[in-house]
Parts: structure tokens; sequence; C-alpha cells
């Protein structure tokens, strides 16, 4: 289904991450004209597009969601490449989280950087990626109260997410290290390091 947002956007509903990360590589493959932003979501692509006829666009758009339902060698990549973030764990939370899951530091460690996560959407801050694909075993909650602060580089997770803060914020994910990889830099293009449908794996580091 394709609903209009306001003025000037469509909401493409995909019912799924990969569906999601189809259509957006898709789009930014072939942008239309007059589309403006891209953003996708774990079960939606937001298309903002102020200089578009949306009658036309949500025609096009439909077109281009039949194609992203059916994954094909070639059509829209579903690899959008592997990101290695070094990290040094020694996260603020990273005890806690060993209490909590009943796992050594060492094995919370271990777990982190047995899995190759992927980018399923950004949100919150600019450049903030929140990565899919967390070990279940480290599924923990967000903290009770947030911090006020929490630096850049800050590699966390929280629930079934890992996270790496691009920018100094409060934050509430539990923190196990940090990381000198930026993950946001507004002179690049594009400025996000970490993009929709990349993969991510972390490697400890001293």
């Amino acid at each position: 289904m394709i609903r209009q947002v306001g003025e000037a956007a469509l909401l493409v509903e995909t019912g799924a991450l990969e569906v999601s990360h189809r259509l957006d590589r898709l789009l930014r493959e072939e942008r239309p004209a007059g589309v403006a932003e891209i953003v996708p979501g774990p079960e939606t692509v937001l298309v903002v597009a102020p200089d578009a006829d949306l009658a036309k666009l949500g025609t096009r758009l439909t077109a281009l969601l039949d194609t992203a339902r059916t994954p094909r060698s070639g059509v829209g990549g579903d690899d959008a490449g592997l990101v290695t973030v070094p990290v040094v764990y020694d996260g603020q939370d990273l005890d806690d989280v060993a209490r909590l899951t009943g796992l050594s530091p060492g094995e919370v460690v271990a777990r982190h950087c047995g899995s190759e996560l992927v980018v399923g959407w950004l949100g919150f801050a600019p450049g903030f990626a929140y990565l899919t694909g967390l070990d279940p075993a480290l599924h923990v909650p967000r903290l009770d109260t947030p911090r006020t602060f929490v630096p850049a580089g800050a590699v966390a997770i929280a629930g079934p997410h890992a996270a790496v803060y691009p920018a100094a914020s409060p934050g509430g994910w539990r923190l196990l290290g940090h990381t000198t990889l930026p993950v946001w830099d507004t002179h690049a293009d594009p400025p996000a390091v970490l993009r929709p449908g990349m993969r991510v794996r972390f490697e400890a580091t001293s």
C-alpha cells in the first residue's frame, strides 16, 4: 500500500525490512524526478518529493515495489557492502551486560564480534544506524534512566539492536566500548558511513 503523507511525501508500506532495503536501493539507483529524500524503515519507505507529481510518482513506486518484492540477482542489489568497526571494549556497561546475560565479559565481547549485523535503518540522530541480527544472548533492556551524555563513537546495544553513536548525545543504550571509526561526516557524500542494507562486523582491538 502507498499512502500520501502531508502535501509532499508518499509512504510505501513494504511489509519487510529486506524489501525496504531493495526498494531504497532501486530508488537511489534511478531516482525519480522531484524526489528529495528517501527514508527506509523496518517495513516502510518514506519518499519525500516536493517537486514531483505525486500521482505519477505513486504509479512508479508501485512498479518498483513489485520489483523489490522479488529478489533477483542484479535487481536492487541485496549486498550493500561490509564495514568492519574496530572496538575497544571498555564500556561502562560491559560488566552489567555480562551480569544480565549470565556471560563473562569476554564472552559478551566474543558474541558481539561473532555475528555479522545488517544496517536496518537510520533514526534517532543523523547517522545513527540501527543494526539488526544481534546475537539473541545479548538482548538486554535499555537503561532505566538514560544518560545525559554519551560520547561520539560509543558502541552500544539495546534490545535486539546494536549501534554506534555518531555524535555526542543523550542515550539509554548499554555501552560496551568505543570506536575511532567516524560513522557521520558532514563533509562526506553521503555523510553516513553506515547505510541501510550494509553488513557490519565488530572487531575487538586495543
